[in-house]
């Protein structure tokens, strides 16, 4: 008699959850473990939710909990209040999470007290910046798993100086790389570029939506600025990020930059794969830029994901306007060799379901405070002492 195939939930809350979950379900399901897909309902625009959906191939979802916007304690009690009774019907052996939003968080945190074991894809990434709410979901996350999945080496060694066990940590390469390595060709087809009137390396694309960015308006008012100067030399286009749009509305546009309404999955690799340079604050599109060989301009003063300016066509420029333009001038000037990281070659998910299935079960396996001899009993938390007031924003 075979044995029953283990019951793994994996959750997905907000757009870029879609795009690491495809590829866990797919090699979870290749492996013959029963799945059960959970969508929180965290990002519910139709721009920013079904057509994700479409675009990756990705069945509707077994469950949808519909938690909706709010505020970051709003949200996450919302998703703990609808996962929890969800969790004891289903019963499952696993529960994957994915990423740093707060569906991650709220998830672990249900999936910790229940006792099913937890995994995180993405664990690890560090940004060190105590205001990004990001960084304390990524954190807090990680302290309840009991498989540290990481995307590269350097967030295994942020795990290691924090204490965690080698046998929770698993580097694993990268989901997001799957999932664009299994797409470029239908991307490739997309006819976006022609629709928008743009031949490949003729343009730039934007993209902004981080709370630092896009909610003070004297940020956003020196980022456009620094926009607008770069414009001047290659034209720009920024899809509209829901959560962004009346405020670019209400400070005005510089010319040059051409705003686009919210850009599907194929759609979106295809303007990043065209363009001559991406300028972001988006970690997800930092990753897919050096998978592409495109040259990045990260608009933010820190990044959890250092491996794609150290091994990838990602630059950090900050957020000053006369850097930022300074920084964008320079690489279109001298764009960075195109390079990739190692086990960013689309094969994370498969490595990722093997330590899931054969990783034993929750009776038999050590918990996330079960710390070996001679090791605190707990991991060493970041030093944040000087960190600046928390804001709660909604996500």
């Amino acid at each position: 008699m075979s044995p029953t195939p283990q019951r793994i939930v994996c959750v997905a809350g907000a757009r870029p959850n879609y795009m690491k979950i495809k590829p866990v379900l797919d090699a979870l399901e290749a492996r013959g473990a029963e799945t059960v897909l959970v969508h929180t309902g965290q990002h519910y625009d139709p721009a920013m939710n079904e057509v994700f959906f479409q675009d990756l191939g990705l069945r509707p979802p077994d469950h949808f909990l519909g938690v909706g916007s709010g505020s970051h304690a709003t949200q996450t009690a919302r998703v703990m209040t609808a996962f929890e009774p969800l969790l004891d019907t289903v019963a499952p052996d696993a529960v994957v999470v994915v990423g740093d939003v707060n569906s991650t968080l709220a998830c672990a945190l249900v999936t910790a007290k229940a006792g099913p074991l937890l995994a995180h894809v993405e664990a690890g990434l560090r940004s060190r910046d105590w205001s990004m709410p990001e960084e304390v979901n990524r954190v807090a996350t990680d302290r309840l798993s009991d498989y540290l999945l990481a995307p590269s080496p350097d967030a295994a060694d942020n795990l290691r100086a924090e204490g965690y066990r080698d046998d929770q940590i698993h580097v694993v390469g990268n989901v997001m790389i799957d999932t664009l390595f299994a797409n470029r060709e239908r991307a490739a087809a997309s006819d976006i570029l022609a629709r928008l009137g743009h031949e490949p390396g003729t343009y730039g694309l934007v993209t902004l939506h981080r709370p630092a960015n896009v909610d003070d308006p004297e940020v956003l008012a020196g980022l456009l600025k620094a926009l607008g100067e770069i414009a001047a030399h290659c034209p720009l286009v920024l899809p509209v990020h829901p959560r962004a749009a009346g405020k670019l509305t209400a400070l005005g546009v510089p010319g040059g930059i051409r705003l686009v309404p919210p850009a599907g999955y194929l759609d979106f690799v295809a303007l990043q794969a065209g363009a001559r340079i991406v300028l972001t604050d988006s970690g997800g599109v930092q990753e897919e830029t050096t998978a592409l060989g495109v040259p990045c301009v990260t608009l933010r003063d820190n990044t959890e994901r250092p491996i794609t300016v150290e091994e990838g066509t990602n630059v950090l420029a900050g957020r000053d306007p006369d850097r930022v333009t300074a920084t964008a001038l320079r690489v279109l000037a001298d764009p960075p060799p195109p390079r990739r990281p190692e086990l960013w070659d689309g094969r994370a998910g498969e490595r990722i379901a093997r330590v899931i299935l054969e990783g034993g079960t929750a009776a038999g396996r050590p918990r996330p405070t079960d710390a070996p001899p001679g090791r605190a009993d707990r991991p060493e938390w970041p030093d944040h002492e000087d960190r600046p007031p928390r804001q709660v924003r909604d996500r």
